[in-house]
C-alpha cells in the first residue's frame, strides 16, 4: 500500500481507515500482543512517523479498532429478532447467541482481553475520552439489545448481563487459546486435558447462569414486595 500526504479532512480520514483496515488483517495473523508499530509502517508503506501522525501509539490504533469491531458486533446481534417462549428458555438462547457470535470474532475478542491491562495505556487523556464516549454508547446498544430479548430483566439487569458477559469474555479468551507448550501438555496427558477450557461454552454457561439468577432475584423482590 502506497501513502500520499493527504491534504484535507476527507484524505486523512481514508489514511485512518486504511490503517485500520491494515492492522485488522494482521490481526487475523498474529495476537495483539505480537503487533508492533514497525510491522504496521512495514504493511501499510508508511514511515512509522507517518503513523504516528495518525494514531498517537499503537494503543490508539488498536482501540479504534477495538470500538470498531465491536460496532460491527452489536451491529450483527440487532439481525437477530428475540424469540418466542419463558423468560428462562429466552435467557439460555440469548446466552447461546452472545457466545457463538464472540467466539466468531477472534480479533474482538483479542482487543477485549487486552483492553484494561495494555491498550488503555500510552494514551493521552484526549484518546481515553474519545475511547470510553465510544465504549460507552457500544453498551448502551447492546444492553438495549439484551432488553428486546428479555424485558423481564429492565435496564439494570440487561447491564448487569452484559458487564458479566463481557468480563467472561475476556477472561476466557486468553485462557482458551494457551500456548504451545500447554497445547503439547494437555495433548500429552488427558488428566490436563480436562483443564483446557472452551472459550464459548464458558462463555455462554456464564450468560446463562447470570440471566437466569438475575430472573430468579427479581421474582425475590417482587413477592417481598408484593403486598399481603
Amino acid at each position: 500500500m502506497e501513502f500520499k500526504r493527504a491534504r484535507n479532512e476527507e484524505q486523512r480520514t481514508e489514511r485512518r481507515r486504511q490503517i485500520l483496515q491494515a492492522t485488522a488483517v494482521m490481526l487475523t495473523e498474529m495476537p495483539t500482543a505480537k503487533l508492533s508499530l514497525n510491522e504496521l509502517s512495514r504493511r501499510t508503506g508508511l514511515a512509522k512517523s507517518n503513523v504516528l501522525r495518525y494514531f498517537e501509539s499503537r494503543e490508539a490504533v488498536l482501540l479504534e479498532l477495538l470500538n470498531s469491531e465491536f460496532e460491527d458486533w452489536t451491529a450483527e446481534l440487532e439481525r437477530t429478532p428475540p424469540g418466542d417462549g419463558r423468560p428462562r428458555e429466552r435467557g439460555d438462547r440469548l446466552a447461546e447467541t452472545l457466545a457463538a457470535s464472540l467466539a466468531k470474532r477472534p480479533v474482538l475478542c483479542d482487543l477485549l482481553s487486552a483492553q484494561a491491562a495494555v491498550l488503555e495505556h500510552n494514551i493521552s487523556t484526549e484518546v481515553a475520552i474519545r475511547h470510553k464516549h465510544a465504549a460507552r454508547r457500544n453498551m448502551r446498544t447492546l444492553i438495549v439489545l439484551v432488553q428486546q430479548h428479555m424485558p423481564e430483566l429492565g435496564t439494570e439487569g440487561a447491564s448487569r448481563l452484559v458487564e458479566t458477559t463481557l468480563l467472561m469474555a475476556m477472561t476466557a479468551w486468553p485462557c482458551s487459546h494457551p500456548s504451545e507448550a500447554l497445547r503439547a501438555a494437555y495433548a500429552s496427558d488427558p488428566a490436563l486435558a480436562a483443564m483446557q477450557m472452551d472459550f464459548t461454552d464458558l462463555v455462554r454457561r456464564t450468560a446463562e447462569v447470570t440471566a437466569s439468577g438475575l430472573l430468579v432475584r427479581q421474582e425475590a423482590t417482587a413477592d417481598a414486595e408484593a403486598p399481603e
